[in-house]
């Protein structure tokens, strides 16, 4: 049986503690590995290691720093296929899946190879009679992140590459449930030349997690996860003096208007609500149809959640895998059957399915669920899986006033032909991130993600700009250079001798 370690100070580390925890294939639903499981020792240890790492790094030049920003990347995309398969075979989802959130990680590396331009300070001349100003921006230390299984690649992607470039060091606390990617990555950057404790992972639970929020060596967290950890995470770390990112839960609706087309709306609703099997804070969990469109728009969908083809992950042809766990199988199958009896129609249902030779797996089929109103639990509940809840509604601002009710505010899309539909839409939405006519508007690398309300504790997204600003602290110097009164011969004495 294989066991994934941690890494720390640049190679493989088997810990302290003894515990583990099963690695599951959920395509077969037999376990694969065992992680283990460090707590407040292990983390210490990344931290000491760290620390010394920063040292020498918060001093290398930007130029060292974006080289090896650009060897990761080269090779993030020589062992994209690779580290597909093993997110797939830890994950469920499918293998292309897996390498889209490859590249979409990437981008956020590229975004560091030019921080070159991003961390520039200003210069103001003669503020005062021969005064002058400027700043610039510092790393703060050893930083960590603690990431969730849904996107074992992409996620950690988005805080280390800018916490590394901008001259911290990381410690990486991944899902126990899919942990081999987080050391892949690190050998990754062992490659690419990253000194040894720059970047560093901690495999772990609560003990671990709990470790992060309160080590004093710590200067900043970052964290995506459910929104009631989320404000754990905030609370802790914020009051032992760290800085933090805190990303939520979220239930991201897709409004549908009577102008839009239908075959293209449900092609992408089906998309972003089925793909890597619902698990997704920016999956599309609720179609708002508005007046008309409802009756063709439920049919649609019908047909095309009917069309999904669910199996295997690493099996070509497949568009679904299953979820990450049993007990996540068994939650999702038993919140459709509440949603129906609680008045929702079954459209389309997904629970017992079976796929041939992988009957053990975690399997569960595309789920539609229509007439869901705001007061059952499907509408209210992140289900983190399948399932696609269909809201009816008369107008666009019934839309809106439903969606802003709602306590997330992550993600959410319009599709329409209207121009003033989509300016009225996305003016008045409370919801950080918007697509027009794009179901699943995730912004890209240069932009920050981030959503409103319980979809951020706090206030600090994640990646772009706000990325650079959270993993640095500025400086602002005031300098002045007083002409000299008396001018100083050059001596030709042996200056003991003055």
């Amino acid at each position: 049986m294989k066991t994934i370690e941690h890494w720390i100070n640049g190679s493989p580390n088997p810990g302290s503690a003894s515990d583990t925890q099963p690695v599951f294939n959920p395509a077969t639903g037999q376990e694969q590995a065992q992680v283990v499981l460090g707590g407040a020792t292990d983390v210490d240890t990344a931290v000491q290691a760290a620390s010394r790492a920063f040292e020498t790094w918060s001093e290398s030049s930007l130029t060292q720093r974006t080289q090896v920003m650009f060897a990761f990347r080269q090779l993030l995309v020589e062992h994209e296929e690779e580290l597909g398969r093993i997110i797939s075979a830890e994950h469920g989802k499918t293998v292309d899946d897996a390498r889209g959130e490859i590249t979409r990680g990437r981008e956020v590396v590229e975004f560091a190879c030019g921080l070159g331009d991003v961390l520039k300070g200003s210069f103001s001349d003669q503020v005062s009679r021969g005064v002058d100003v400027h700043n610039f921006r510092q790393p703060l230390g050893v930083v960590a992140g603690i990431t969730p299984f849904n996107f074992p690649a992409m996620v950690p992607l988005w805080m280390h590459p800018i916490a590394i470039a901008t001259g911290n060091t990381f410690i990486l606390k991944p899902s126990e449930r899919d942990p081999s990617a987080a050391n892949f990555v690190a050998e990754l950057y062992r490659r690419a030349g990253l000194p040894d404790g720059v970047f560093n992972v901690v495999h772990g639970g609560k003990e671990a997690v709990d470790a992060i929020l309160t080590h004093p060596g710590i200067e900043a967290v970052s964290f995506v996860g459910s929104t009631p950890i989320a404000k754990y995470v905030h609370e802790q770390a914020t009051s032992h003096g760290k800085r933090v990112q805190a990303l939520g839960g979220a239930k991201n609706h897709a409004v549908v208007l009577p102008d839009a087309d239908l075959e293209f709306a449900a092609n992408h609703i089906t998309a972003g609500a089925y793909g890597s099997a619902g698990e997704r804070c920016m999956a599309v969990s609720v179609a708002v149809a508005v007046g008309d469109a409802a009756d063709g728009l439920v049919e649609v969908l019908e047909r095309k959640a009917r069309e999904v083809k669910v199996g295997p992950g690493d099996v070509p042809g497949t568009e679904m895998g299953p979820l990450v766990t049993k007990a996540a199988q068994e939650r999702v199958e038993n919140a459709v059957g509440t949603a129906a009896t609680q008045g929702a129609t079954l459209v389309v249902d997904g629970r017992g399915l079976k796929v041939d030779g992988h009957e053990e797996g975690f399997f569960t089929g595309p789920s539609l669920l229509d007439h869901v109103t705001a007061e059952m639990d499907a509408y209210k509940e992140e289900l983190f899986g399948p399932v696609l809840a269909v809201v009816r509604v008369q107008s666009l601002d019934e839309a809106i006033a439903l969606i802003n009710a709602n306590p997330y505010g992550n993600g959410t899309a319009l599709f329409t032909a209207s121009g003033e539909a989509a300016r009225r839409f996305q003016r008045n939405i409370h919801v950080g991130m918007i697509g027009i006519n794009v179901p699943v508007p995730v912004p890209m690398s240069y932009y920050s993600f981030g959503g409103w309300k319980d979809s951020l504790i706090g206030d600090n997204p994640i990646h772009g700009s706000e990325g650079i600003r959270f993993y640095t602290r500025p400086k602002v110097v005031t300098t002045r250079w007083p002409q000299q009164s008396h001018s100083v011969a050059a001596g030709f004495n042996f200056p003991t001798s003055n």
